[in-house]
């Protein structure tokens, strides 16, 4: 008797468990090739005197229907299945809303460092990972067939994670919508249990991010990373390294070339949540390291500048 007591308690805990499981917020988007093929992208400066096409989403969502039909559709598929959702229109409309403040930030000695559409929107959107659709309709005589293809990438690391295509059967009559439905079904929880998956590897091992420490040229505080610091007169690259090994998941980060005025740390592993249950982004995690850093025994004046959602700038010397 007591063993089955005890056997029923433990299935209870582990469907609570699996019921309270967390998963990805997903934020369902074009893929570039689509909004290639579709006429629908942009030239912006890339910072050396030229310019970079990207996709232009807020031109296709405005003159497209069978866009936004399609990301409401797969929007609901996913839903349907328990994923959290970031609308990409919604998240559009914020960034229009933030414009003024978010175009350029700039140190008060006048640095600034720009940021892409494409990174400002990934950051807004806060998404754990993106998925990426294409889609194309043919015609055969009066029959019409849909392929489509989901990719699902790391919105913090831009790696894939997994994909999903597939085609609908021939239809005389079916919408495009119910013609991607048919298509996606059939795959969509394979592609989902991959998402899923990958989430899970995140929430155990930690998040993939970057992290580039900078100095700002002839600062008032004097410093560089081969500055003697604190009360044992260490230098600050490896007081900034030990910060890291302790505040990483299991210590995992990798750091690349270093100077006097710069550091650059990748595959840097963070915590998806704090202590209390809140979500930890890349700017979260720096600021920790900043706070750390103007405190005694340092007080060091650090600025945080984003890049992205996946990469944050620490720049040492001025606010």
């Amino acid at each position: 008797m007591k063993k089955s007591i005890v056997l029923i308690a433990c299935l209870a805990c582990s469907l609570i468990a699996g019921a309270q499981a967390k998963k990805p917020t997903l934020m369902v988007m074009p893929s570039d090739a689509w909004c290639y093929q579709n006429g629908f992208t942009k030239e912006i400066p890339d910072g050396e005197g030229h310019t970079a096409q990207i996709a232009d989403y807020d031109e296709a969502l405005r003159t497209s229907m069978d866009l936004k039909l399609a990301i409401a559709k797969i929007n609901d598929l996913m839903a349907e299945r328990g994923f959290p959702l970031k609308d990409l229109e919604q998240q559009l409309k914020i960034i229009r809303q933030q414009t003024a403040e978010q175009n350029i930030v700039s140190s008060k000695a006048g640095n600034e460092l720009a940021e892409s559409p494409i990174d400002n929107l990934l950051r807004v959107a806060k998404a754990d990972i993106i998925v990426e659709l294409t889609w194309d309709v043919k015609e055969q005589g009066p029959k019409r067939t849909l392929s489509y293809i989901l990719e699902g990438k790391d919105s913090y690391t831009g790696k894939s994670i997994g994909g999903s295509n597939g085609t609908s059967s021939p239809s005389f009559s079916a919408d495009m919508t119910v013609l991607l439905e048919e298509a996606v079904v059939a795959h969509i929880d394979n592609f989902n249990n991959r998402l899923q998956n990958y989430f899970d590897d995140l929430f155990a091992n930690g998040r993939e991010v970057a992290l580039d420490i900078r100095v700002f040229a002839d600062n008032a505080a004097g410093i560089d990373l081969e500055s003697e610091v604190g009360p044992d007169k260490e230098e600050l690259s490896e007081v900034i390294d030990a910060w890291m090994a302790e505040n990483t998941v299991q210590g995992r980060f990798t750091k690349l070339g270093s100077s006097e005025n710069y550091v650059s740390y990748e595959q840097v592993r963070i915590p998806l949540y704090n202590a209390k249950g809140v979500a930890i982004d890349t700017e979260a995690f720096a600021r920790q390291l900043r706070t750390y850093l103007r405190k005694e025994p340092f007080n060091i004046p650090v600025k945080v500048m984003n890049r992205g959602l996946g990469k944050c700038i620490l720049v040492l010397g001025e606010k």
